[in-house]
């Protein structure tokens, strides 16, 4: 497969049997490896990701977690961070074989409770894209800040393309406003982000509420899987101290920085992401 084949649309189920919509790449007998965003995001965030890691020999899965893009909402509107664990453990359980799981912020959160937490997820390894078992607060208000940030939408998509900019400023590549309608839908004339509104319900609160930091501790150690920890170097979530202490507590893991990478380690440089994880798979496969 080469590094830019297209990406094949598959429907997975979450807990209570949410649909999950993802896209696939690679050979089905190959070994299964699952993508998964942040917060806020879809799994296009992967779009570049996926083919070059198919073409490494593995199938990739790159889910839209539930509330996000083409995937179904929470009919309760309930976005603890339990139930998108539950959805990952779902998730793995319908591949047939031991995944490999890459979570972005969110997506690192919940399948870190989903591998180390009972019902513990059959997993082969575990990657955390600068995620770890606790936040520097200060990133998180900013994220929190972008995401409650025009509600209404915007009326283009170029204003939406501006507005990232303006949040990511470190980044060097433009972004694509072709691309970014991935992340957006169409409400009343109107482009608002492809996520359901409620997700930020006590976002911020549920990202690092008491307690948390020794339970995400807790669950990295009873995952007992190889982790890579990927830090973005220029990130104001993980900072390089968090990285250390978290890698000092969880003996099976370490931690690996992307230069010039913020808190979306993918979207700003997602070459170097990929520099930085062939070492791990190649051990792991």
């Amino acid at each position: 497969m080469t590094a830019d084949a297209p990406s094949r649309p598959r429907n997975f189920a979450g807990r209570d049997g949410v649909l999950l919509t993802a896209d696939t790449w690679g050979d089905a007998s190959s070994p299964p490896l699952v993508l998964l965003h942040g917060g806020g995001q879809t799994r296009h965030s992967w779009g570049r990701t996926g083919p070059r890691l198919a073409a490494l020999g593995w199938r990739v899965i790159a889910p839209d977690l539930r509330g996000h893009g083409t995937s179904a909402w929470s009919a309760d509107g309930d976005y603890d961070l339990d139930v998108f664990a539950d959805d990952v453990r779902t998730l793995v359980a319908g591949l047939g074989d031991r995944p490999l799981l890459v979570g972005a912020s969110l997506g690192g959160l919940s399948s870190l409770l989903a591998a180390g937490e009972a019902p513990r997820a059959a997993i082969r390894a575990l990657v955390l894209v600068d995620v770890a078992h606790r936040p520097d607060p200060r990133g998180v208000h900013r994220i929190v800040a972008f995401m409650r940030r025009r509600p209404e939408g915007f009326a283009s998509v170029e204003e939406a393309a501006a507005a990232i900019s303006a949040y990511v400023p470190h980044r060097t590549r433009p972004y694509d406003p072709e691309g970014l309608r991935n992340n957006l839908r169409r409400h009343d004339g109107r482009w608002v982000w492809h996520w359901d509104p409620r997700l930020l319900d006590s976002f911020a609160d549920r990202m690092d509420p008491p307690g948390m930091a020794e339970r995400l501790l807790d669950a990295a150690q009873h995952a007992d899987v190889p982790t890579l920890l990927v830090r973005g170097g220029l990130s104001d979530v993980v900072r390089e101290d968090i990285a250390e202490e978290f890698c000092a507590r969880v003996p099976h893991a370490r931690y690996v920085d992307v230069a010039d990478a913020g808190h979306m380690v993918v979207g700003d440089r997602n070459e170097p992401f990929i520099d930085a994880l062939i070492p791990f798979l190649r051990g792991v496969e």
